[in-house]
């Protein structure tokens, strides 16, 4: 097994983020909001910070730690991207006969009539996460693409037809766009 003495990957901090490393947690704080992730997990990997830089680096790495080192970089990454633009995903109502209603109640998207069901069947929304509907779209909103990224997951997971063929049985909500707010 080939080791590599040095892995090394770094991450460019925009003007007007904040990002601060404490040991293996990292925040970062932007015009949006404020993310912290902790990578104590990562037990060999070196996070520092360096003028307008994040280094993330390790020495003497297997396999393992070699893909560590870009996946935490990317990590941070999409703290940087959500803190300034923010993620959105969006969603597609489809439905052949039984028209699908879907609302916002609290920390759940309710989804009624879907297949002509009676009981609503009900997605749960992550954190701080903004869903709204306009039209035939579910608009998935927020800072944290983990949290975006996993209710959009429960709203489409929600609709997965189990017993009837889905090439016939189409209805469902599906996410068809995904990424940065540009504004």
């Amino acid at each position: 097994m080939v080791k590599m003495v040095h892995v090394v990957k770094e991450v460019e901090v925009p003007e007007g983020v904040q990002v601060t490393v404490e040991g293996k947690k990292v925040i970062v704080e932007g015009p949006k909001g404020k993310l912290e992730k902790d990578f104590s997990h990562a037990r060999d990997v070196i996070i520092r910070k360096e003028d307008d830089k994040i280094i993330v680096e390790t020495f003497f790495a297997n396999r393992r730690k070699k893909a560590l080192v870009p996946a935490i970089a990317s990590h941070i990454n999409n703290m940087i991207i959500g803190v300034t633009k923010g993620f959105r995903y969006k969603l597609k109502i489809v439905y052949s006969h039984f028209p699908i209603s879907v609302k916002i109640q609290d920390d759940k998207v309710l989804i009624e009539n879907f297949l002509g069901e009676r009981a609503p069947r009900a997605a749960k929304i992550c954190g701080n996460v903004k869903v709204s509907v306009k039209g035939d779209d579910v608009i998935v909103e927020g800072i944290n693409i983990e949290e975006v990224g996993q209710t959009a997951a429960n709203i489409e997971h929600a609709t997965k037809i189990q017993d009837f063929d889905r090439r016939v049985f189409m209805d469902g909500i599906y996410i068809y766009e995904r990424g940065v707010i540009e504004e």
